[in-house]
């Protein structure tokens, strides 16, 4: 068995996604000072920590897979994870969403494996095809992700299944699809945001509106209003007294006790975390965090680049457009550039389920990076003459 060079390990990678853990550590630990839990009970912050350990093991174990086997996993994968989105709901809602698996103690969020899932199977289908390249050809890949994203969106969770269409399109491109069919999908899938908008619930409604009535910045020391803009008003309170330099400091961790009404943003520690990052520390902290998910994208992109194999390279590149679609999305909502969709900051925001599936597509990343032969070719993908079709 040959030895695999160090030198082929993306440390760009490796290194950002531990940092944004660390910080994500960090900033739950905070919010968990803030809501005032004692430092003897076990707080979120110290189950995180138990989910990073698995978050590491995960990271390492997918890494250690061998190409083949991974692409012979990846239907099954997909399969199962179809099945473990139907059996959610069998199981009462919780906070009006059927996402969730009770397995034992712990609560499985099956959503989180299957954008992993759906990204096995996408790169496993497009490997070695030139049918993606016609109109038709276009369908099967569509397919394979409408339906997951069909099942998320009836639990509803409309900010996961928000994620899926970009990986999709990272993959398309990444696999020599036409602009021009691609460019009509998108038109397409423009012409059907009216249905999209009358099969949204009164509260998702709520937080697209909410958006284009939020007060302004002069506004912010008033009282958050009942409501619609209630989630996003707080976010941007918390954000001024961290990152923009308001009474916590420039460099954050400095409210005083005071002020601890208008930190307890609901969600703090999972779709608003990135505010109480803001919070702990800062102006940098927050310029820190976005500079660590742009290192992270582009090294999944640098690996998909240098890997002359198709299924690795489709895989690196979608997993580059799931942390940085998140990261995007996440960090926006928090601002008021785009609706609260509640999306989880990955690696950073408190979740079991979130920060292992995290740590399992750093692994994927690393897999292909230490196998895939190391060349770029003048062509996206390189087709033999029995996987010409």
């Amino acid at each position: 068995m040959s030895r695999i060079p160090l030198s082929r390990l993306p440390w760009a990678a490796a290194l950002s996604a531990a940092a944004l853990a660390a910080i994500g550590l960090l900033a739950i630990g905070r919010g968990d000072e803030l809501a005032g839990v004692s430092p003897d009970a076990v707080g979120f912050a110290a189950k995180q920590r138990v989910w990073a350990a698995f978050a590491a093991v995960a990271c390492g174990a997918v890494a250690a897979v061998p190409t083949r086997l991974l692409k012979s996993l990846a239907l099954p994968s997909f399969a199962a994870a179809v099945g473990l989105l139907i059996l959610v709901y069998a199981f009462p809602a919780r906070n009006g969403s059927q996402r969730w698996i009770p397995v034992g103690p712990v609560l499985l969020q099956p959503s989180e494996f299957a954008k992993l899932a759906v990204l096995l199977a996408l790169a496993r289908y497009l490997s070695h095809r030139r049918n993606h390249r016609t109109v038709v050809g276009l369908i099967p890949p569509f397919l394979l992700t409408v339906v997951p994203v069909g099942l998320i969106l009836k639990e509803p969770d409309l900010g996961t299944a928000l994620v899926f269409l970009p990986m999709l399109g990272a993959v398309l491109i990444a696999s020599g699809a036409r602009g021009s069919h691609l460019a009509a999908a998108a038109v397409l899938g423009l012409a059907c945001l009216p249905v999209l908008w009358l099969g949204m619930s009164a509260e998702q409604r709520s937080r697209v509106t909410a958006v284009f009535t939020q007060r302004p910045l002069t506004e912010l020391s008033e009282p958050a209003p009942p409501g619609d803009g209630y989630h996003l008003h707080r976010s941007k309170q918390v954000l001024a007294l961290g990152g923009a330099g308001g009474s916590a400091g420039l460099f954050g961790g400095g409210s005083d006790l005071e002020e601890r009404d208008a930190l307890q943003l609901p969600a703090a520690r999972t779709d608003f975390v990135f505010c109480l990052v803001a919070e702990r520390f800062g102006l940098p902290g927050t310029l820190a965090v976005l500079g660590l998910f742009g290192t992270l994208v582009a090294s999944c992109l640098r690996v998909a680049a240098r890997c002359g194999d198709p299924f690795g390279r489709l895989t690196a590149a979608g997993v580059g457009a799931l942390f940085g679609t998140q990261a995007v999305i996440n960090t926006a909502m928090t601002v008021g550039l785009m609706p609260i969709t509640g999306l989880a900051l990955p690696l950073v925001s408190y979740g079991g389920s979130s920060l292992v599936a995290c740590g399992a597509a750093v692994g994927l990343v690393i897999g292909v990076a230490l196998r895939g032969r190391v060349e770029v070719r003048p062509d996206p993908l390189h087709f033999g003459p029995r996987f010409d079709r």
